[in-house]
């Protein structure tokens, strides 16, 4: 299947990148790479993950955090590339920002929500990618999970 097809079959609705809430941009493009800034876990409605991990937040709410940040992901790699799925060669890296608690260490456990998400949309090939997983004391806005991308496209 296509990536527009795992997308569709998956039942996901993309969003549009979210305007900046500093000075930086939402991507960037370098030598045959776009690197994506770090997305939070804000649904389409508007509601975030919010809290630590170990703390109110679960393991769960913590993966389904990370698979709505993985998203926000794969809306942004969208927009980067204009609709053009052909143009993505590989997830290279992504870097997966749980805010827990001093005692919580699945975090990367929490990363597989996000890292799910690439495999079924992307494929294997595409989609499998190497990873870290990092505890936090806090994160912007107090949300669960951040995670950052490394993308290798084509021009």
């Amino acid at each position: 299947m296509s990536i527009a097809e795992n997308i569709a079959k998956l039942g996901l609705t993309l969003p549009t990148v979210a305007a900046p809430a500093a000075n930086y941009l939402p991507y960037q493009f370098s030598n045959g790479h776009l690197y994506l800034s770090g997305q939070l876990p804000k649904d389409s409605e508007g509601h975030m993950t919010v809290g630590q991990l170990g703390a109110k937040v679960s393991v769960e709410e913590g993966k389904k955090a990370a698979r709505v940040c993985g998203i926000n992901m794969i809306g942004a790699i969208n927009a980067a590339v204009n609709g053009d799925w052909s143009r993505v060669k590989k997830i290279v890296k992504i870097t997966c920002f749980v805010s827990s608690s001093p005692d919580f260490s699945e975090q990367h456990v929490v990363a597989n929500g996000c890292s799910d998400l690439l495999v079924e949309v992307f494929g294997k090939d595409i989609g499998c990618h190497a990873r870290c997983a990092v505890g936090m004391a806090q994160l912007p806005l107090n949300a669960s999970v951040e995670i950052d991308a490394i993308v290798e496209v084509s021009p």
